[in-house]
């Protein structure tokens, strides 16, 4: 059973750093894309970032320069460190995977719980 568990988060000022990780487990394929996104009260989910295997990247705009993404494939984990932080960033935070798996044997998609970051002005 392939499961992606997040930790980090929680709450900080404005301006001030914090570092989501997230590790997928269940799987001993190579895992091609993982990803962060976002979900704020009355919104939409969105993208923040994403990075391939191969470390391909890509950002939402509101985070460029301020977000980096980086994952160890090797062990199935993906990273997200936030600088620069905004009370706009505050949201709930997902990490996501496409992950090899299952009849048929496909790209399924997973999700983390989701963990909270709070910013503060």
């Amino acid at each position: 059973q392939v499961q992606l568990v997040e930790s980090g988060g929680g709450l900080v000022q404005a301006g001030g750093s914090l570092r989501l990780s997230c590790a997928a487990s269940g799987t001993s394929f190579s895992i091609p894309a993982m990803g962060w996104y976002r979900q704020a009260p009355g919104k939409e989910r969105e993208l923040v970032a994403i990075i391939t295997s191969g470390g391909s990247t890509n950002y939402a705009d509101s985070v460029k320069g301020r977000f980096t993404i980086s994952r160890d494939n090797a062990k199935n984990t993906v990273t997200l460190q936030m600088n620069s932080l905004k009370p706009e960033d505050t949201a709930v935070y997902y990490c996501k995977a496409g992950v090899p798996t299952g009849t048929p044997f496909r790209l399924y998609d997973f999700w983390g719980q989701g963990t909270q970051v709070t910013v503060s002005t």
